[in-house]
Formats: structure tokens, C-alpha cells, sequence
């Protein structure tokens, strides 16, 4: 039987749950934006009245996790670089996602990988080789660059705000890497908007002559990171459907899971 003071406790708990799952949502929020966020775009996007993001924002203020930026918008406060420099000591990304790229490479037989943003970059964190006696040629672990002609990295920039995807491509010419790349920044635009509707993103000999890759995000987008799996083209077309439908189920993991593995 449940006393009378377990339930009270159980009652109690829950409201510093939901408190706590909508302080970190407020955090993603801000920390997804590209200039901060007003109080009304904060309300609106975490789904929450208005008057409880006031209190939860008092609090993250004054803890230093958010702060107000010159125009009033909340941005990200200086606490939070202690978070970041956590993350990169204790929870390595390559190791954590290391299994599942592992597990990638056994269903599909093929090269897999993992990449995410580090630095500015989109880098490859991990990598496994499939089982096939003929493999599409490896990108190594830590490559950087050709984002636009990469699944992976075309799958990331269209995850990104619009006007933070111009300026990376400002720094990032779309220059031409085979015949198939894409090099006109009207069509690749066009690109994103088909890789956001369908919920994945190819190179189809874009990076390498031969060679195609498929990537999908991690836990529904909700973390920085991509899984991909390449191949030779002619594999590539006649496997697409089985191995989309195990990247995305490999990729289904959350990430808040992954990282307490």
C-alpha cells in the first residue's frame, strides 16, 4: 500500500521534473538560435506559457547559464562554456558514437560513418568498414571540408537556420569536387529544401567519382550529429531502400542515452 506521505512525495516530484525538462528546453532553444531568442520566441518554440518562462529564465540568468544580450534577447551566458569544455573532456563523441556506427557497418555491410559539427567544421567522428569484398574508398577519421558534397555534411547544413547555413557557405565555396557536384547556390538551396522534406540527404558521386553515400540525423535531429553509409553506386542504387530503412532505425537511438552508455 502507498502511504499517504510516498504520495505526497510522488506528487511533489513531478512538477521538478517538468521544471527541469523545460529549463534544458529553453537552454536547447537559445543555444539553436543564431542571435538569441525574445521571451515570446522562447514561449512559442518549447510550447510553455509565457509567465513560466519568465521564472525559469530568472533562474537561468542568474545561475549565468543564459544572460540578456544588448537588444533584450536572451543569449547564452558564460557558464555555459563550462558545459562545453565538460563535454569535450568527459564524453568523447567519437567514442560514444563509435557503436553505433559499428552496428551501421554490420547491418548494411557497407562503410559507415558518424559526423557532426566540431570547431566550426563538419568532421567526420567515426568510421567502420563494412563487410563487402569491394568498398567505396574510406574517409578518414577527423575530415573536414567538402561539407556540400558530402551526405553527411549536406544533411547538417540543412538542419541549420538559413541565414547560418549562407554565412558557413560564404567561408566554404561550393566548388566543384567531380562532375556531379553541386556548384550553384540557387540549386543547392533547392538541395536543402529536398533533404529537410525527405529526412535525408545522398551524394551520388559528388565527393568521389564511383562512389555514393545516404545520412540521416541522429535522434530525430535533436542532436549535432549524422550517421552515413557509402558505397560503390551500382550497390549503392540497388540497396537504397533496405539501407535507409536501417539507417534510420539505427539512428533512432536518443541521444541523451547514448551519452550515458
Amino acid at each position: 500500500m502507498t502511504s499517504r506521505g510516498d504520495a505526497d512525495e510522488g506528487t511533489a516530484a513531478r512538477p521538478r521534473v517538468q521544471s527541469a525538462a523545460r529549463t534544458v528546453a529553453i537552454l536547447l532553444a537559445v543555444a539553436r538560435s543564431d542571435r538569441g531568442l525574445t521571451t515570446k520566441e522562447i514561449s512559442e518554440q518549447v510550447g510553455i506559457g509565457r509567465q513560466t518562462v519568465y521564472h525559469l529564465l530568472h533562474t537561468l540568468t542568474e545561475t549565468g547559464m543564459l544572460a540578456r544580450g544588448g537588444d533584450g534577447r536572451i543569449i547564452l551566458g558564460l557558464n555555459v562554456g563550462s558545459l562545453v569544455a565538460g563535454f569535450d573532456r568527459q564524453l568523447s563523441p567519437s567514442e560514444r558514437l563509435a557503436p553505433l556506427v559499428r552496428r551501421l557497418a554490420q547491418e548494411t555491410d557497407e562503410t559507415s560513418y558518424a559526423a557532426g559539427w566540431h570547431l566550426g567544421e563538419i568532421t567526420v567522428h567515426a568510421v567502420s568498414r563494412g563487410s563487402n569484398p569491394v568498398q567505396a574508398a574510406e574517409t578518414p577519421l577527423g575530415f573536414t571540408g567538402l561539407a556540400h558534397a558530402r551526405a553527411s555534411g549536406k544533411m547538417l547544413l540543412a538542419m541549420m537556420p538559413a541565414d547560418e547555413r549562407a554565412r558557413y557557405l560564404a567561408s566554404h565555396p561550393l566548388e566543384p569536387v567531380t562532375g556531379h557536384t553541386i556548384v550553384e547556390a540557387d540549386a543547392f538551396e533547392k538541395e536543402m529544401g529536398l533533404v529537410r522534406e525527405r529526412g535525408y540527404a545522398t551524394d551520388r558521386e559528388e565527393l568521389a567519382e564511383g562512389v555514393c553515400c545516404a545520412a540521416v540525423p541522429l535522434d530525430g535531429g535533436r542532436s549535432p550529429y549524422v550517421l552515413a553509409v557509402s558505397a560503390p553506386r551500382a550497390r549503392f542504387e540497388e540497396n537504397f531502400e533496405r539501407d535507409l530503412a536501417i539507417l534510420r532505425k539505427v539512428a533512432e537511438v536518443s541521444f541523451i542515452e547514448l551519452l550515458k552508455s
